[in-house]
């Protein structure tokens, strides 16, 4: 437990001068009794049950106002809340792989049903943004708590050719930082060093910025759903890493089997796999995890264990409230049994 006022426990010192005045009044009143035979009489036929009683309102009293300095102190310790994050956004892939049938009815219908699962799932005040990514990605609802408006930008998914997973996880990671800058047609968006800064990159810091530990952002989270498979684009891994440097977590869930299933269309098919590694790999980078939906119910599921990771957290948090209210208690309890057993306030 640590204190942010801990200059305040000092008072925890009138704790034992308060003890030595109650003991010193106990003795003065034993000698009192002492001087009248009759008064010893009354004591001796209290018994020993009644006699360690009386100490009993006094000692509550005593525990109440040290709980009421510690209060004073603000005290903090970490335990387990529901998270506060402020966005989370919902990355979906919109890429033609996502008509296969082997996740029932279609790969982005069990996707958009288990979305909305999610969407309605999460606590009422955390912000919800959509990016939708085929062979580009762009915002197709910006972050909101509106549940009704997150629904309707989902319902308007249209299916495009190629998949380019690294530009949804920029596009995603900008709605978080506005102020990054980064090229999509790039292959690498974080430039080479060698090189000097990629295409549309920053290339004066305006804004010092330094990298942080991976998975420690905590007022946002990206969500990816995708087969994986990228066919243009950014790489995913180098926009992963631009997530990591910034702390933010990517969770991952690969939608689709990994012996996959053949669609074709206009005279052309092809095979569509989940990717798996590249996905793992994205979510290894960034400190988040990766999870599998083969099938409709699956996929829900995953959305219902990703709800309860993102609600769930340990923070450092004042619990002086939690004292204060011990503190009132033990009042209460100190006068009530005074009044029980003597008639009278302590």
């Amino acid at each position: 437990m640590k204190f942010i006022w801990p200059q305040w426990l000092w008072l925890a010192a009138i704790l034992p001068v308060l003890i030595a005045l109650y003991v010193w009044m106990l003795r003065r009143r034993q000698k009192r009794a002492l001087r009248y035979a009759s008064l010893a009489i009354v004591n001796e036929a209290l018994g020993k049950a009644s006699r360690l009683r009386r100490h009993i309102p006094p000692a509550l009293m005593l525990l109440s106002l040290g709980a009421l300095i510690v209060a004073t102190a603000r005290p903090t310790a970490t335990v387990t809340l529901p998270s506060e994050h402020e966005t989370i956004i919902l990355a979906m892939d919109v890429s033609g792989s996502m008509r296969a049938t082997d996740v029932q009815p279609t790969r982005i219908e069990a996707a958009q049903a288990a979305a909305k699962s999610f969407i309605h799932d999460a606590p009422a005040n955390t912000r919800i943004g959509i990016v939708a990514f085929a062979g580009t990605a762009s915002v197709v609802q910006p972050a909101t708590l509106s549940r009704e408006d997150l629904d309707a930008a989902i319902d308007r998914f249209e299916l495009q050719r190629a998949t380019a997973v690294g530009s949804g996880i920029l596009v995603s990671l900008k709605m978080l930082f506005p102020d990054i800058e980064y090229n999509l047609n790039s292959y690498n968006p974080r430039g080479d060093p060698r090189r000097g800064p990629a295409i549309g990159e920053a290339k004066t810091d305006a804004v010092p910025w330094k990298p942080v530990e991976p998975g420690t952002y905590r007022a946002g989270a990206i969500i990816l759903l995708t087969d994986g498979q990228t066919t243009t684009g950014p790489d995913p891994r180098e926009a992963a890493k631009m997530a990591a440097e910034r702390g933010v977590r990517v969770f991952t869930v690969g939608v689709g089997t990994t012996q996959g299933e053949i669609i074709g269309s206009e005279g052309w098919s092809m095979r569509v796999r989940l990717d798996e590694d590249a996905l793992k790999a994205i979510a290894e980078t960034t400190h988040g995890d990766y999870f599998f939906a083969g099938s409709g119910p699956d996929l829900k599921k995953v959305y219902q264990d990703l709800n309860s990771k993102l609600v769930l957290e340990k923070k450092e948090t004042e619990v002086t409230a939690l004292f204060a209210a011990l503190a009132a208690f033990l009042t209460l309890c100190a006068v009530g049994l005074s009044m029980w057993w003597y008639q009278r306030v302590l």
